[in-house]
């Protein structure tokens, strides 16, 4: 029977193979497989140095002894000077050396990219600067980890996808609910569904919580060190106040751009790329998405913040199953089948302080993974049934890959899948009627006014659509 690691290889062979074999050679440097020397290991360059980069990208690349990150970029001056003595102060501690490494430090991560001493990126940045610096790194032959959501918009993620896929490189989300630290109930639940353990797949139910309402929208002085107008990036100008940007003193607090519908779309995205991404997983449609979507929302009316609070969502899939979300059901993901159904969730382990978590349910002793039957948890996966991908952890997953050349656990098309599923879902709670989509063409049938949402007007010098080969 064939895994779904060899159905994703082949279709990825279909659209890059070309390209892949004759770009490894000139993309990885040699040096990168030998022994675990500083000079042979994999050099990598970080974008952005915020609340994800310092307490969760950069802790996990730096556990990997065989990859070392020797720069650091971010438009925020603070920001980049801060990473750099972060970074260095933690070499200093793993290897009790001082001048271990010297981080350079990029206000522009163009001129990062452009280094030859840069093997692979990490970008870490607010979601309206992850499509454009992923496409730029991949035509520049760099190895890319990107945190979620791949994209603003469909438009944007199709062409990111198409960008990778032809440069050859390997890229990798963050939709570390896959992989098996610290969460291998995600796995287990997926390879149990799609062996049948709950019978015929019916429905699946998602958990998702919205944004509040809120911030202070009074204009503020743009601080000196910050670019501004690169932060803005492609979206419209508007004023400055501190409640759309980041704080400049302390990286844990959640930044204000997160409820922003200029820069992302709220929790549909935020947390609807890792449960969606599940959802798909064990759905087996990770390379499609819904033929049909339904959406209700409520929108903030007054203050700053303006992604969507509570909402609910219904999407069907040409295989029958219908994907119901939103903040009605439990925080997680729940498969439901003609004989059972499984539950599944981070439980309380979370990456970040403000992580919503799932609520504990009545009289179960594992909030994180139960089943209408206990005994189907702890089913047997036999050696010629359908066995998904082992990831050890989502970014030495990465660098493993980087070092054998091979496919992550998620490549940039079930990435693009993913965040375009959760885009439709928001277009729906945006028009709150019934759209038809067509996952081949990626558009909505016979509907001109959902077909707007795809894409949007980019600004001045940014965006994807101003990338060049």
């Amino acid at each position: 029977m064939e895994t779904n690691q060899e159905t994703r290889r082949s279709f990825l062979k279909k659209t890059a193979a070309a390209t892949m074999v004759a770009a490894f050679p000139t993309i990885v440097p040699a040096s990168v497989f030998g022994k675990s020397a500083p000079s042979n290991r994999i050099n990598i360059g970080q974008i952005g140095f915020g609340r994800i980069g310092r307490s969760h990208d950069l802790p996990e690349i730096l556990k990997v002894d065989f990859a070392q990150v020797i720069a650091v970029a971010d438009v925020d001056r603070k920001r980049a000077a801060m990473g750099k003595e972060w970074i260095e102060s933690q070499y200093a501690q793993k290897t009790g050396k001082k001048n271990y490494v010297d981080v350079k430090t990029y206000a522009d991560y163009h001129e990062l990219i452009g280094s030859k001493e840069i093997d692979a990126v990490v970008i870490s940045t607010p979601d309206h600067w992850h499509a454009q610096p992923a496409m730029e790194a991949a035509i520049a032959g760099k190895h890319i980890y990107l945190q979620k959501p791949t994209s603003l918009t469909i438009r944007e993620g199709r062409q990111m996808s198409d960008a990778v896929q032809k440069s050859g490189v390997v890229f990798q989300l963050g939709s570390q609910q896959r992989s098996a630290h610290p969460w291998p109930q995600f796995k287990r639940t997926c390879e149990l569904v799609r062996n049948g353990r709950i019978g015929v797949l019916k429905s699946v139910k998602v958990g998702l919580p919205g944004d509040p309402a809120g911030g202070n929208p009074a204009q503020m002085q743009v601080p000196e060190n910050l670019d501004y107008d690169f932060w803005l990036g492609s979206t419209p100008e508007v004023y400055y106040t501190l409640d759309r940007v980041h704080s400049h003193v302390n990286l844990d607090d959640r930044p204000g751009w997160l409820r922003c519908e200029q820069f992302g779309a709220g929790m549909i995205t935020g947390w609807g790329s890792h449960h969606i991404d599940i959802a798909h997983w064990g759905m087996n449609t990770e390379l499609t998405g819904p033929i049909e979507v339904e959406g209700r929302a409520s929108f903030p009316t007054s203050g700053l913040w303006n992604v969507h609070g509570d909402f609910n969502v219904s999407a069907r899939y040409a295989n029958g199953v219908v994907m119901e979300i939103g903040g009605d059901n439990p925080n997680g993901v729940r498969f439901e089948g003609s004989e059972g159904w499984i539950f599944v969730s981070r439980g309380n382990v979370g990456v970040t302080a403000s992580d919503p978590t799932a609520a504990a349910k009545s009289g179960e002793k594992n909030e994180a993974f139960y089943a209408s039957d206990p005994k189907i948890l702890g089913s047997v996966i036999g050696k010629n049934e359908t066995r998904l991908y082992e990831s050890p952890e989502q970014h030495r997953n990465w660098l493993e890959s980087i070092r054998d050349k091979k496919d992550t656990i998620s490549p940039a098309e079930i990435a693009h899948r993913s965040c375009s599923a959760c885009l439709i879902a928001h277009t729906a709670m945006k028009l709150q009627r019934k759209l038809r989509w067509d996952p081949d063409k990626e558009e909505f049938i016979n509907d001109p006014e959902a077909n707007t949402t795809l894409s949007r007007p980019q600004r001045g010098r940014y965006g994807t659509e101003k990338v060049r080969s």
